[in-house]
Order: C-alpha cells, then structure tokens, then sequence
C-alpha cells in the first residue's frame, strides 16, 4: 500500500478549506484517509497552515510520501521532507 500526505477539500460551495491527511494513493480526493494531520486555509489574510509535526515525522518515517502542495506547506512550517 503506497501511502501519501495529501490534501482533501472539506468546506462549502466557493468556500474551500483543506485537510492535510494521511491517505493510500489509490483512494479518491475526497475518499477514505488513514489520519488527519493538519489544516489549510488559503480564504484567510495571511493564509492558515496548521500541522501536526509529530504526526506528519511519524508518517515521513513510515514511508508516507507527500505531495508538491503538502510539500510546499510543509517547507513555509518549516517542516522537511
């Protein structure tokens, strides 16, 4: 089972809030996830990120990979991958 880090839309219409989550490749966006790991929320000035860096390690020394987005936020936390 390839595992990632990847993010999933929650929020309503044009109102869009992401969840960081632990999830298998194979499962849609929106679909089934292992864990969740963090937020995002790019609607406010500056944007939120909130992640769970012991969560997120956890995972990273498990194999998880995670996506360029979840990458990204990582690297602006200050989280390395």
């Amino acid at each position: 089972m390839a595992v990632r880090l990847r993010l999933t839309r929650v929020g309503g219409k044009k109102n869009p809030i992401w969840r960081v989550v632990v999830a298998d490749q194979r499962s849609p966006r929106d679909g089934r996830f292992i864990e969740v790991v963090g937020h995002y929320n790019a609607q406010t000035e500056p944007s939120t990120i909130s992640l769970d860096e012991e969560k997120i390690r956890h995972w990273l020394a498990k194999g998880a990979q995670p996506t360029a987005q979840v990458r990204r936020l990582m690297r602006i936390r200050g989280i390395t991958a």
